[in-house]
């Protein structure tokens, strides 16, 4: 099984490689041909284009920044239904629209091609270590053929049909965002209220308050970089995303909306390129405190990828 890639930016690079490393061949591409050099360098081929990589490939893989750019790689001049789809698999890891998601989809499903969608949950550090949830949806036939490819990258977790994937990584994300901003909130509370910091964290560990968010990313406030490995102006590409979902549904979103103004405003402030952790500066920033703790605290972009 040939496998493409498209898409090599933080996430899709690191999955890119574990793919290779798992012995598959490969065939990359993206819209900037020096981000294909570390793999070409493990053996890897780089295409000129999605179409040249639907060619080479039998599954094709597809992590690009959001809607726009798969919409680009699937109708755009030199993509993939201006190439031949029939017989070929397409894995779609964006977070992305479902509503936009699913008429692409059947584009690729009319001129023969198979789809499945497995946007991922996690951090960069999973995308590393190729343990990275995969919110994966389609037929089961089909993901069946691709398991090998989908379990080189992270672990399959199966939401029904196609485009399930995407509302599934909306509303993980959704909770994700809700709590990286409550968290500012809390912190600061404890802190001005006498709570150590360090010694809070650790004590809300493993209780009601527990969350992925609280244990992997706090770290990155007490550091002090707040996580620039996913920055604020994905975090809104993210918030708009989940918003177009909620308008559609017509569920209240009181505390998404306030958390979207929160990311917003931490946007304003820093830059669409500081930290998602920086929701949580916008707090200790108004309190007038620091919440930096001494320490050797491991940046999810270092860890080391396997063996």
């Amino acid at each position: 099984m040939r496998v493409g890639f498209i898409g090599l930016g933080t996430m899709g690079r690191n999955a890119a490689t574990n793919v290779r490393r798992k012995g598959f061949d490969l065939v990359v591409y993206d819209i900037r041909p020096e981000a294909a050099e570390p793999l070409v360098a493990m053996g890897a081929v780089a295409a000129r284009s999605p179409a040249d990589v639907l060619a080479a490939a039998d599954v094709v893989v597809t992590m690009v920044f959001g809607p726009k750019q798969v919409a680009e790689v699937m109708r755009g001049p030199g993509g993939f239904l201006s190439g031949e789809p029939k017989g070929k698999i397409w894995i779609d890891m964006t977070t992305s629209s479902p509503f936009l998601m699913r008429e692409l989809a059947a584009e690729f499903e009319a001129r023969g091609g198979f789809a499945v969608d497995a946007p991922v949950t996690g951090s960069v550090d999973a995308a590393i270590r190729g343990d990275m949830p995969m919110f994966v949806g389609g037929d089961d036939a089909v993901i069946e053929r691709v398991r090998p490819v989908i379990e080189a990258m992270g672990r399959l977790r199966k939401v029904g049909g196609y485009g399930n994937g995407y509302v599934a990584k909306l509303v993980n994300n959704q909770l994700w965002k809700i709590h990286a901003a409550a968290i500012g909130e809390a912190m600061v509370t404890a802190k001005l209220a006498g709570l150590d910091p360090l010694v809070w964290w650790e004590v809300m560990k493993g209780g009601a308050a527990d969350s992925f968010v609280l244990s992997h990313d706090v770290p990155s406030i007490f550091a002090g970089h707040y996580d620039p490995s996913f920055p604020i102006a994905l975090c809104l590409k993210d918030l708009d995303l989940i918003d177009e979902l909620i308008r559609h549904t017509g569920t209240r979103n009181d505390l998404t909306a306030a958390t979207h103004e929160r990311f917003r405003e931490a946007g304003r402030r820093y830059g669409m390129g500081a930290g998602e952790m920086t929701v949580c500066k916008v707090i200790e920033d108004d309190a007038g405190i620091d919440l930096r703790v001494p320490g050797d605290w491991q940046k999810p972009w270092e860890v080391k990828a396997p063996e």
